[in-house]
């Protein structure tokens, strides 16, 4: 898309937003270069603190990718390898888990292992889902219980069934098999030389001063926050704080080979499986278009919403976050509605 459609576009998506009154950030931009970057609505509606393009969002699901990532740069050291069995680390660990299970099961949503938030069950956003208490889910190692006894529900590599646990299980892996707390190793081998340095795992029970506040209900007049919806720090499944600028550095560093080499990148951004439901592909961490070079990440959690893309074409970012859980989502509908436009 050249530079004046963008601009169209940016006009478009803009317009969607304050319609919408959605609370959040709109950010469009090539190579890095701004092409639009506008803040809406509040990062604390208590105390009228307003968002601004450098406030850090949460990226529910969006932050799988860096658990993919530090996954991968573990297999360039040869710590680990795609087809390891999860089983030579887990030991005794999970045994609902199939033997059979590989990194690259999980990596691809293809273990069909049982998952801890199915996302084929029957839940709603604003849902309290989490069968151990939110307090203890700030270690990888306290996820061991919160993804313990769910049954096998298919033969590993069988099917595409998007998976919140496999990404817990992965970081479980990940830091046994390297040693490092997982945090720590994201951090090393992702964030730092990717150059993000406003993204990170803090605590919802202790956000800085310049993260939003995610809350349940667009209603600007309710105060209620996700706090007690959600893990309260992320891990391998979600969970990270990011920025718009920060989602743009990391898709240049992923293009330019400054967090893997470019070949295994390219390889996570090869589509293995096809999402009719989704109308989306996947490689192994990352959404692809269906028909189209762009690259997605995308999250949806009590209290967050979030989509980035990225057209490694043209070098564009488009991400629309919002600290609300449906603020998004109009906005990202338009986009996408836009793009099928201009490609047809």
């Amino acid at each position: 898309m050249a530079a004046h459609d963008l601009t169209s576009l940016a006009a478009a998506l803009d317009e969607r937003a304050r319609t919408d009154a959605m609370s959040g950030v709109l950010s469009l931009d090539v190579d890095g270069d701004i092409v639009f970057a506008e803040a809406y609505g509040l990062a604390d509606r208590a105390h009228g603190v307003a968002n601004t393009v450098d406030t850090r969002f949460g990226m529910a699901s969006a932050s799988k990718a860096y658990t993919a990532l530090a996954i991968m740069s573990l297999i360039e050291d040869g710590i680990l390898r795609l087809d390891t069995p999860v089983r030579e680390v887990l030991g005794a660990d999970l045994p609902s888990i199939d033997d059979g299970v590989t990194v690259e099961h999980l990596l691809s949503h293809t273990s069909g292992i049982g998952d801890y938030l199915d996302e084929e069950a029957d839940w709603d956003v604003d849902d309290y889902i989490l069968t151990v208490p939110v307090h203890e889910l700030a270690t990888t190692e306290a996820f061991v219980r919160a993804v313990d006894g769910h049954a096998q529900k298919s033969v590993p590599g069988e099917r595409f069934t998007y998976n919140n646990g496999g990404y817990i299980v992965l970081a479980i892996v990940a830091e046994r098999a390297s040693g490092i707390p997982f945090h720590d190793l994201v951090g090393e081998r992702v964030f730092s030389p990717a150059g993000l340095d406003a993204t990170g795992y803090p605590r919802l029970d202790e956000l800085p001063g310049d993260a939003a506040l995610g809350y349940v209900y667009d209603d600007p007049s309710s105060l209620r926050t996700n706090v007690l919806h959600l893990p309260v720090r992320g891990n391998g499944d979600g969970g990270a704080f990011t920025t718009a600028g920060d989602l743009s550095r990391l898709w240049r560093a992923l293009a330019d080979g400054r967090v893997l080499p470019t070949t295994t990148v390219t390889e996570m951004w090869r589509p293995r499986h096809d999402s009719e439901s989704e109308g989306l592909r996947y490689g192994l961490g990352f959404w692809l278009d269906r028909a189209g070079p762009g690259i997605l990440l995308e999250g949806y959690d009590a209290g967050v919403s979030i989509r980035t893309r990225f057209d490694p074409v043209t070098r564009a970012a488009v991400t629309v976050v919002s600290n609300t859980s449906e603020g998004a989502w109009g906005v990202v509908r338009a986009y996408r509605d836009l793009l099928a436009a201009s490609a047809g």
